[in-house]
């Protein structure tokens, strides 16, 4: 019995490119969905031919490519140029067009905000296919390595051992110079080690100048390759990163929004994300849950001053918040296991257990700390809630960020308490988690290709737009979705 052949290579075909693509394949919707978007209005580069010069490529046609390339895990602007050549999905995408790497690479480069712009036009259009849920929103950061080495990133106490060590060199080569005119030894000798000792004062005054960067900067940290990044702690030990966080819908798992920060922590980026989630779904009242890595008071009042539902895994609150005169209550005690100082961003004061204002008293600029106080309402208190003389809150914050201006007018308050809703936390892991173990993991985006806050966010645009694409094929259907674009 013979083997199965094929055909013969020499044999003529009368076929079209369309026939070559089936009618179920994905690329069909993304050609369909990217010609219906308003390029211009999206805010991309060349969205209108120019009047003289080489013709560009359409930012269209470079959008399908990358859309096509973080569907099947090609991220590289050279291997995308490669496809053009020997995909017949792509050439069938892009109509035979092959444009080179560095056309590829720029239009992602250049056009971060409007990559941004395509994925919430995106979340609006599965919005209105009733994908999302607008009941529980959970929320959550990872790190994403950054393109910037260890050893390319200091913090200050990185700088001051590089320092201490250069100087110890120093003094080594000085020594091992003066022995050696005493010795009498060769020019060639004495010269090599002053040109070492030349390198390595130019190496010191270089630390020199990133430790006084830190000292007298906002910073904490100085990256030379990737200035935005951060040496931050993931599970695989430290790493130069930057932080992402992303709001998902409970419904279907599917990205509402994302931002890029180079903040180390995720405390405090909970409100903004809750803040963003509701504006693009246009719905509150939603719950929003979080892990304890988002314990802060201040900003669960916010989201709750969002009209949204905050949940904190581990986290039980109690606390003093503005309201009306008729909900207003009467501040007596307060809870001595849950109760905090919040902070109101529209006053810059802290209102403490007791319900009394706490202005900004002054900043401390070695630790990036502002303190807030009240030395004559301690003094009057009935509790006496610390050791100290006075009741204090410390606030991280940028030195250009501290204000003494507050206001510190009467408002009425009332006892705000939030406990632990163990039914909505556990739903947390399976729904934040999802899209990020997908697309490290799947889709091979651990680490960031370009460089920059701003560039990273269009990258990551496009990774969490194919991710969105992915689950809307998956749960509604190519056919469903093409007759949705109309």
């Amino acid at each position: 019995m013979e083997y199965i052949s094929g055909i013969d290579r020499n044999q003529c075909w009368i076929s079209s490119l369309e026939d070559a693509i089936d009618e179920n394949n994905p690329i069909r919707f993304i050609d369909s969905y990217v010609s219906r978007l308003d390029i211009g209005e999206m805010g991309f580069e060349y969205s209108d031919p120019q009047d003289t010069g080489r013709p560009a490529y359409a930012p269209r046609d470079l959008l399908k490519l990358y859309l096509y390339g973080y569907f099947n895990r090609i991220r590289s602007s050279r291997n995308l140029e490669k496809e053009c050549y020997r995909n017949i999905e792509v050439i069938w995408l892009l109509n035979g067009l092959r444009p080179d790497h560095k056309t590829i690479a720029r239009f992602r480069q250049n056009n971060p905000k409007a990559l941004k712009n395509v994925f919430r036009d995106f979340v609006r259009f599965c919005v209105g296919l009733g994908l999302y849920g607008k009941e529980l929103i959970a929320i959550d950061g990872s790190k994403f390595k950054a393109w910037n080495g260890k050893d390319r990133n200091y913090t200050k106490g990185k700088i001051q051992d590089r320092i201490r060590r250069a100087e110890e060199k120093i003094a080594a080569y000085l020594e091992e110079l003066e022995r050696t005119d005493k010795e009498t030894e060769s020019e060639d000798q004495a010269r090599t080690i002053e040109a070492a000792i030349l390198a390595l004062v130019e190496r010191r005054t270089e630390l020199e100048g990133y430790l006084e960067r830190i000292t007298c900067g906002e910073e904490t940290q100085v990256s030379l390759t990737d200035p935005d990044s951060r040496l931050m702690k993931t599970k695989d030990g430290m790493s130069v990163c930057l932080n992402v966080q992303t709001a998902v819908d409970g419904k279907n798992k599917m990205v509402v929004e994302f931002a890029v920060c180079n903040q180390v922590q995720d405390k405090n980026l909970m409100s903004p994300m809750a803040e963003k989630a509701s504006e693009i779904l246009e719905a509150d009242h939603m719950t929003i849950v979080a892990d304890n890595g988002y314990d802060s008071v201040s900003d669960v009042a916010q989201v709750l001053a969002g009209n949204n539902i905050p949940v904190v895994c581990g986290g039980d609150y109690e606390f003093w918040y503005p309201t009306t005169a008729e909900e207003a209550e009467v501040t007596t005690g307060y809870d001595e296991t849950i109760a905090r100082s919040v902070y109101i961003p529209s006053r810059n004061i802290y209102i403490c257990p007791m319900g009394k204002f706490l202005y900004p008293s002054c900043y401390i600029t070695k630790k990036h700390i502002a303190k807030y106080g009240n030395p004559s309402a301690c003094s009057h208190c009935p509790k006496k809630c610390t050791t100290m003389r006075y009741f204090y809150v410390e606030r991280m914050i940028k030195k250009s960020e501290f204000s003494k201006e507050c206001d510190m007018s009467p408002v009425p308050l009332k006892k705000i308490r939030i406990l632990q809703n163990k039914a909505i936390s556990s739903q947390r892991k399976c729904i934040v988690e999802h899209p990020f173990g997908t697309v490290k993991h799947d889709m091979g985006v651990r680490q960031l290709l370009l460089r920059g806050i701003q560039k990273a966010e269009g990258e990551l645009s496009l990774t969490f737009l194919a991710f969105n694409m992915k689950r809307a094929l998956n749960i509604v259907g190519i056919k469903n979705l093409m007759a949705a674009l109309g």
